[in-house]
């Protein structure tokens, strides 16, 4: 890969030490950061020219079903028992190995597109090891840096008719995984294990569950999405806690209907929280509970979750994340009666945060990713300042938090690789075309399968 010089951009690092520059230059060596500093000196391989472009790093998507990409929009009026009964228990049955690897596919090329340079790929769908190979070589072939979290299916009802509830992770599949594709932790795609956690699985599944993941040294992650009474295991994470088993390996999602008790148990063990307040608010009448982590001195961090139901745009999360938290704090402010905040309740910055950095520590990879730090790997986004929605430039991350989308990301870079330049992603365009023409026949095939009219009156 050599050495790139992106000069000349305004340089939005998120390394609080380093700070932000007017104008800079940004110098790759490989796969890493060499420095940050206005007017570099240094031969190049390469130089990238960021005039009118803002610098900063990629963004990190902490939680998305990728598999689901070709029913998008699909359940855009369903409820929350709506998803349960019609993805999980009728769609997500008929996916084959070859269905999962196009849907994460096009879904992995769709958040690189939109400077999305690391995912937490949440695969629950796996019921063969060909579903989880396939699945896993279509985040390779994308290019992407990604976690890919090995999860089961959840059918109303099982082949052995036990529930899917009572049924631990199963362990060959992932130690198969571990061992043999994934026996490295250094490469690009990484291996955890998407398990189903207190709510959605009983006390005996929770603990071999959570010993499984201990034992392979490896990410785990939990949906907390259930309301009191539909909790499968009412002690909830006080079970892994109170075995010891509750750290900073763990991720939780959602978490919206957690007591405050739970909730500091959680944070205090050094497990994340990953939001996803566009989804979560579609469905749930509880609060996201970005405002409460925080007061706890936790960081959040974001991901889109489900694209049948959500828009996929990490930059409408992170937007959508940031206004719904200001909100609940200025409602909280007025129903006691106290004169107006004199400052926002989290600023631009905050938020941009919550989407690297927070992102970043929440798969365990702020030693890596999450801010333009030299000495972490090479992955940065290139945004066109000049575009309509962001000109004229005045403040680059409010810009970038107010204003950004998917169509201002000019160029990714991943890994010191440059994926997409001036635009265009460097995936073949026909090739591209072909897999868009796949991913629409595995809809078409999922959907007339299933018997779901999604177009009905």
């Amino acid at each position: 890969m050599g050495r790139k010089l992106i000069r000349n951009g305004q340089v939005v690092t998120m390394d609080r030490a380093i700070g932000d520059f007017a104008i800079a230059d940004v110098l790759l060596e490989d796969d890493r950061i060499a420095a940050v500093a206005p007017g570099i000196e240094a031969d190049a391989d390469e130089v990238i020219d960021a005039s009118g472009m803002i610098v900063m790093p990629g963004l990190v998507n902490a939680h998305l079903h990728t598999w689901q990409t070709g029913l998008r929009s699909i359940g855009a009026d369903w409820t929350g028992p709506d998803y349960h009964r019609i993805m999980h228990g009728n769609m997500a049955t008929r996916f084959r190995p070859e269905d999962n690897y196009i849907g994460t596919l096009v879904g992995a090329l769709e958040q690189l597109n939109a400077g999305v340079t690391t995912l937490f790929d949440w695969c629950h769908n796996i019921t063969s090891f060909e579903h989880a190979e396939r699945s896993v070589d279509a985040l390779e072939e994308s290019g992407l840096r990604a976690v890919f979290g090995h999860g089961t299916a959840k059918p109303l009802k099982t082949v052995s008719d036990i529930p899917f509830t009572h049924e631990p992770h199963p362990r060959e599949r992932l130690v198969r995984l571990r061992r043999e594709r994934f026996s490295s932790d250094d490469r690009r795609v990484t291996l955890a294990a998407a398990i189903l956690g207190p709510q959605f699985s009983v006390p005996e599944v929770v603990e071999q569950d959570f010993r499984l993941v201990r034992e392979l040294g490896l990410l785990s992650s939990s949906h907390a999405a259930r309301r009191p009474a539909d909790q499968v295991s009412p002690e909830g994470y006080r079970i892994p806690a109170r075995l010891g088993l509750l750290d900073e390996n763990h991720n939780v999602v959602h978490g919206n209907y957690i007591d405050d008790e739970q909730l500091k148990l959680i944070v205090d063990s050094g497990a994340s929280f990953t939001v996803t307040s566009m989804i979560e608010l579609h469905v749930h009448p509880a609060d996201p509970v970005t405002g409460r982590i925080r007061a706890l001195g936790a960081l959040p961090s974001l991901g889109v979750d489900s694209i049948p139901a959500a828009n996929s745009d990490m930059f409408n999360e992170m937007r959508f994340a940031m206004l719904y938290q200001r909100a609940l704090e200025h409602r909280a402010n007025y129903a006691q009666g106290l004169p107006p905040l004199t400052q926002l309740p989290v600023l631009s910055r905050v938020a941009l945060e919550w989407a690297t950095i927070g992102g970043a520590r929440a798969i365990r990879l702020e030693h890596l990713i999450g801010s333009l730090t030299p000495g972490k790997k090479a992955d940065v986004i290139l945004l066109k300042a000049t575009d309509f929605n962001l000109f004229p430039v005045h403040d680059p991350v409010g810009t970038v938090v107010q204003q950004g989308c998917a169509h201002n990301v000019d160029t990714v870079i991943v890994d010191g690789q440059v994926l997409k330049r001036g635009g265009v992603l460097g995936y073949d365009a026909a090739l591209l075309r072909r897999k868009a023409g796949e991913l629409e026949a595995s809809a078409a095939r999922i959907i007339r399968e299933s018997g779901y009219m999604p177009m009905a009156a």
